[in-house]
């Protein structure tokens, strides 16, 4: 019956079925065939994985990310970040970079961030002369962050799965998430004379102090939300409440570029897209309990175990089977279906689960540039009206970068926990 699961899945997958449609039919086609499981079993699965305090986070911070791209407040960062750097060769990709990595630490989305971002940019970047291979390649993978940089949706939902601290995971993530975007950086500074890319104009410091003045009440979101989670202040989904509130209270009556009558229309918006990713985690729920019933969580677990490559050998499959998921399948119904397999082998192997958790993290957001089913490419793409062949081509360099900061990861996994073991002294 697995076999025929597998094939059921795989062939709905091939002719175009979405992905929540299909783990749906796949499960319940599963459980229909078991005679000992009733059929009812589906459906309270996909509505108690929904039934979750933790998991109002991720329509929040959508929301969030919404109200930030209506009010300008996107806007008000780029044109800060373009005044510190653009008058370097190069300058806009760096500030695209850049805007995604502060962007990244606000809205937890990395779709929200290519739309909101990609849009401004990339016609900005072609009209100054780059390529546009270049300019969506930048674009969408620098968007990636979103998922890495805390606070971010992805993260949210892992803690929820595998029972860890959402705030701890959180500040495992802010340093690799930064030294993902100095990587991305680097390779901007390597083809900047090769590519001959265009040197902006040099910005009068009164500007640049004036752009960020004007940005002060968004750059400070960041450290509101961060510090807020840590100190214990409020939990992550109060803090993707308050990031609504503060995205909404700024726009209307600092920058004064949201108007009440397009709130409708902003919530609408909202549901649509917290409606894709929070069906997708429902129909994984209710697969996540037939695989329960196959045990194959302790089949994998007893698998690695036995096995003589240890640690290392373990978080090296996890990388390159999340890489695989990710090419076909969102990030938060992943987490939810294969999570729950791999968590019980990496606990046996005296991995912690805050460190899985970010290694799989940062493996699924790769996941958002790579074809066929990578969101953030296609978004970019569809914005710089370029192939999904030639997008992808665009993002190897800064694909191939973040695979190296991804490789430090796995070689250096006790490093990485330096911050939430100082913060978090109780959890380990």
């Amino acid at each position: 019956m697995a076999v025929i699961l597998v094939v059921l899945f795989i062939g709905l997958i091939a002719i175009g079925v979405p992905i929540s449609f299909s783990l749906g039919i796949v499960s319940f086609t599963g459980i229909f065939a078991l005679p000992q499981i009733p059929n009812a079993v589906v459906f309270s699965k996909m509505f108690n994985g929904l039934n979750s305090f933790t998991l109002l986070a991720v329509p929040l911070f959508i929301l969030a990310a919404n109200l930030m791209n209506e009010g300008a407040i996107t806007d008000k960062l780029i044109d800060c970040c373009t005044a510190l750097v653009g008058r370097f060769r190069g300058g806009l990709a760096y500030a695209n970079i850049l805007v995604s990595m502060i962007f990244a630490g606000i809205s937890g989305s990395s779709q929200a961030d290519t739309a909101g971002v990609g849009k401004v940019f990339i016609p900005a970047m072609d009209k100054q002369g780059y390529d546009m291979g270049t300019t969506v390649g930048v674009t969408a993978t620098s968007s990636t962050l979103g998922s890495i940089i805390p606070p971010s949706i992805i993260m949210v939902v892992y803690a929820g799965v595998a029972n860890i601290s959402t705030g701890a995971l959180f500040m495992t993530g802010l340093v690799p998430g930064v030294l993902l975007g100095l990587a991305m950086m680097a390779v901007v500074k390597m083809y900047s004379k090769k590519k001959n890319f265009p040197v902006g104009e040099k910005v009068p410091l009164k500007t640049v102090v004036k752009q960020t003045a004007i940005s002060l009440p968004a750059l400070f979101t960041p450290i509101l939300l961060i510090g807020g989670i840590v100190s214990g202040w409020f939990t992550p989904t109060e803090s993707a409440a308050f990031a609504c509130m503060y995205a909404l209270l700024i726009g209307i009556f600092f920058y004064k570029s949201i108007k009440i009558r397009r709130l409708p229309a902003i919530l609408i918006e909202t549901m649509k897209l917290s409606s894709l990713s929070l069906f997708a985690l429902a129909s994984a729920n209710a697969l996540g309990e037939l695989l329960s019933y196959y045990q194959l969580n302790m089949i994998v677990r007893d698998f690695f175990v036995a096995l003589p490559g240890g640690k290392l050998f373990f978080i090296f499959v996890v990388i390159i089977f999340f890489m695989f998921v990710g090419t076909f399948m969102d990030a938060v119904p992943a987490e939810i279906l294969f999570v729950p397999i791999v968590l019980p082998a990496a606990i046996s192997l005296g991995i912690s689960p805050i460190m899985l958790g970010l290694i799989t993290v940062c493996t699924l957001s790769l996941g958002l540039v790579t074809p066929p089913y990578g969101l953030c490419l296609l978004l970019a793409s569809s914005i710089g009206n370029l192939s999904i062949e030639k997008s992808f081509k665009g993002c190897l360099p800064y694909f191939i970068s973040s695979l190296v900061i991804l490789v430090l990861l796995a070689l250096f996994p006790d490093f990485w926990l330096m911050i939430p073991q100082t913060l978090f002294p109780n959890l380990f």
